[in-house]
């Protein structure tokens, strides 16, 4: 399984037990939704390894308590520690409407409903206080910031993002 063909669903904590438990913390806004794995892919030396999942449970809200087959001690998860765990991007839930996954509008157009479209959503930029699409016009790079009073539709028949964006805000970089 390639890197690209899944997202990252977590990392494993700690160890949870001297018999090979761990504990992964959940990145996700539903944790709920992964109680009943069967197997994940973890992270080893730049390589995801398929691990399956004896037994699960949710601990403490983003915390996922998991023994998996084959790690049957301390030092066994010990070497887990600290590594990321990825699943299939096929096991996300579909969004609808306006709601959507940051991967799944890469290669986007964007629309403005003023100016129509002004480029290529090129990646999203989540490392700062508020994510931006970055947009390609030419050779311009754009900073749209995703603000859901500017969102107007997520047409994904269309493969566009359509806002509704404060004049002047497109302009200055054109």
């Amino acid at each position: 399984m390639r890197k690209e063909d899944c997202f990252y669903l977590g990392k494993i904590a700690k160890k949870f037990s001297f018999k090979g438990e761990v504990l992964v913390y959940l990145d996700t806004d539903e944790p709920e939704l992964y109680e009943n794995l069967e197997s994940v892919f973890v992270e080893s030396n730049k390589h995801l390894v398929p691990f399956f999942i004896e037994t699960s449970s949710l601990h403490k809200n983003d915390f996922l308590r998991v023994r998996f087959e084959d790690v049957n001690t301390e030092e066994d998860a010990d070497a887990l520690v600290g590594s990321p765990i990825y699943l299939p991007l096929t096991m996300l839930p579909k969004l609808t409407g306006n709601k959507f996954y940051f991967h799944e509008v890469i290669g986007f157009e964007i629309e403005d409903k003023r100016l129509g479209v002004f480029g290529k959503i090129t990646s999203i930029n989540d490392s700062t206080a508020q994510p931006l699409f970055e947009v390609l016009n030419g050779e311009v790079e754009i900073l749209v910031p995703m603000i859901d009073q500017f969102l107007v539709k997520i047409d994904r028949e269309n493969k566009k993002v359509i806002m509704d964006l404060p004049e002047g805000l497109i302009e200055m970089y054109l």
